[in-house]
């Protein structure tokens, strides 16, 4: 091998050696920055991760003030539900308080005169609320509104009729909330006190 050779082939193995030196260098580098990526995104998510659960504590709290809120004012709405009818009902209450306080013999009229139109008035209350009196005098026994105290012969009316009303009752829009105490028409025929006859001698 020639000198010129020689010194040719060491000057290769010199520039292998600076390659080599070269590209491990920037692996290493290459290296470093992907570990540093990913520290930073970790932190990252981390940090995301605290604000989002920050987000979240923050929903819950709003979250149970609003529940503790709305239990409140279904609290309230239950608590003060008849306050709309009882303010109407105390002028009424008021009027017939004035007219008891003025009772004497010599205006009886007036007190009569004042207690109907306390009457009408509280009629009028109620009905705007929905309560009605339920018809009895006259109108077929219905159980579903009606409770019979006792039954009665009468002649000039047809059986199972109520004759007379011992306390009234009441309906609140389509409910019965007191049922009217009545007295009801018993059978008077000949046929009918016939078999109460017969029944009575079996018993």
């Amino acid at each position: 091998m020639s000198n010129k050779e020689k010194v040719e082939k060491d000057q290769d193995k010199v520039f292998d050696t600076e390659v080599n030196n070269e590209e491990e260098n920037n692996n290493g580098e290459n290296e470093k920055d992907t570990e540093e990526n990913i520290v930073e995104r970790v932190q990252e998510l981390e940090e995301k991760n605290k604000e989002l659960n920050d987000r979240l504590l923050r929903r819950l709290a709003e979250f149970e003030n609003y529940k503790k809120r709305t239990e409140q004012d279904q609290l309230n709405i239950l608590k003060y539900a008849a306050e709309p009818f009882i303010v109407k009902v105390l002028p009424i209450y008021d009027d017939l308080e004035r007219s008891l306080s003025h009772v004497d013999e010599e205006n009886r009229q007036s007190l009569i005169d004042g207690l109907k139109m306390i009457h009408d008035k509280f009629t009028k209350v109620l009905a705007e609320q929905g309560v009605e009196k339920l018809a009895t005098k006259g109108a077929e026994f219905d159980f579903n509104l009606h409770e019979a105290l006792m039954r009665q012969p009468a002649a000039d009316v047809p059986p199972n009729t109520v004759i007379n009303e011992i306390e009234p009752g009441y309906m609140y829009k389509d409910k019965v909330i007191k049922h009217a105490k009545v007295i009801v028409s018993e059978d008077t025929s000949s046929e009918a006190q016939n078999g109460q006859t017969e029944s009575d001698s079996n018993e």
